[in-house]
């Protein structure tokens, strides 16, 4: 299993994400210059990426406004954290502000509208 990160800092890193493929399918469009529309489709495939990410820059933006900020137990650093269980941005300590939480191993199904069971 992979290890879990913070969510505002995953989000952030699939816009940075969307930027490079961006440059990368554009730069893909040079390779064929000699049929004009097959460059420009990748020219403007890769300016839909890079609005892409501006689009998902400016939501995670906004969900950053509205996120809890708290201190990290672990770290002594202040976190915004999105939903009921998250991780530190700096040190990947589990965090959670619902009592009920408290103690039990950190699993990411939590954050659902319908708790699921815990893989084992």
């Amino acid at each position: 299993m992979k290890p879990y990160k913070n969510k505002i800092n995953r989000i952030r890193s699939f816009a940075l994400a969307l930027i490079f493929i961006g440059f990368v399918v554009m730069y893909f469009g040079i390779f064929f210059k000699q049929y004009p529309l097959v460059m420009v489709i990748f020219m403007v495939l890769g300016l839909l990426c890079i609005i892409a990410s501006t689009v998902v820059y400016f939501w995670i933006g906004m969900l950053s406004t509205k996120a809890v900020q708290v201190e990290c137990p672990n770290c002594g650093k202040a976190t915004k954290m999105l939903g009921r269980v998250d991780m530190c941005g700096h040190c990947r300590e589990p965090l959670t502000l619902d009592p009920e939480l408290e103690g039990k191993e950190f699993d990411e199904s939590y954050n659902r509208k319908k708790p699921a069971q815990p893989e084992e």
